[in-house]
């Protein structure tokens, strides 16, 4: 399906917070006319009022895809204003809601469920996606079309797999904040002005991770590179390696039990 169909048939966006307006700007961005999308947002902010999208209008009868973008908890309350839409893809950004709730209460619909993260909203994000049996190749290739607006896409095998990804990629962010934080927090304690000791740790992060995207060589080897015998890398190491990969396993694994919880 191309941007015209899109523009032609509409879409609709249900939820319109953070990672919602970021998809929408990414949309935007890429060419889809706002006109050709209805947003169903109870308090919409003066940006989406003034992107020029539909609030509040008729939903037009089949749109060429529905995004989902409500938490879990309000699910329940916004699904009903999608109970008339026929012949749409449904999207699901939503944390913890299985494809299994979505086929319940749209019985026969082809449904995406998406886990993105929120890199998205600077357009550096990754989102992982997997598709009910009704889904169509078609329907996948339109689902990482939307949602490569914002980042990169990668297909899951299994819906069980989405676990492990909301406890790596879509809660990592936050893992890698808190990294920042107590870096600088690390400074300060070396004699590091505040400031000054945030924005190297900011500034060595961001750059760590662009060279680890688009170097050639392993995260591995980029670590060896920069580590001499009995230098000052490696004595650092030396006590983050005893303690960060197991620390980084039970954080993965703290969080993808969580979402099995959620949608248990």
């Amino acid at each position: 399906m191309t941007l015209h169909d899109l523009n032609r048939r509409g879409a609709v966006l249900l939820g319109c917070g953070k990672m919602g307006s970021a998809l929408l700007a990414g949309w935007l961005r890429a060419g889809l006319d706002p006109r050709a999308v209805h947003a169903i947002e109870p308090n919409p902010s003066d940006w989406l009022r003034a992107t020029g999208v539909h609030l509040g209008d008729a939903l037009p009868a089949s749109p060429a895809v529905t995004l989902i973008a409500v938490k879990p908890q309000m699910m329940g309350a916004a699904l009903p204003a999608l109970q008339d839409l026929r012949d749409t893809l449904f999207v699901s950004i939503a944390a913890g809601t299985p494809l299994a709730a979505f086929e319940l209460a749209f019985p026969g619909a082809r449904v995406v469920r998406a886990m993105p993260n929120t890199p998205a909203a600077v357009g550096a994000g990754i989102t992982a996606i997997v598709g009910n049996s009704a889904a169509t190749e078609a329907d996948l290739s339109l689902a990482e079309t939307l949602l490569g607006a914002v980042g990169e896409v990668v297909r899951l095998d299994s819906e069980d797999q989405m676990d492990a990804v909301t406890g790596l990629s879509g809660s990592g962010p936050a893992y890698v904040f808190h990294m920042i934080e107590t870096l600088a927090a690390a400074g300060e304690a070396e004699g590091l002005a505040p400031d000054l000791a945030m924005r190297l740790a900011k500034a060595t992060v961001a750059g760590a991770g662009r060279l680890a995207m688009e170097a050639d060589e392993t995260p591995e080897q980029l670590r060896r590179n920069v580590t001499s015998p009995n230098g000052t890398t490696q004595a650092g190491l030396e006590v983050l390696m005893a303690e960060l990969p197991d620390l980084a396993r039970r954080t993965v694994k703290a969080a993808a039990d969580r979402s099995r919880e959620l949608r248990a």
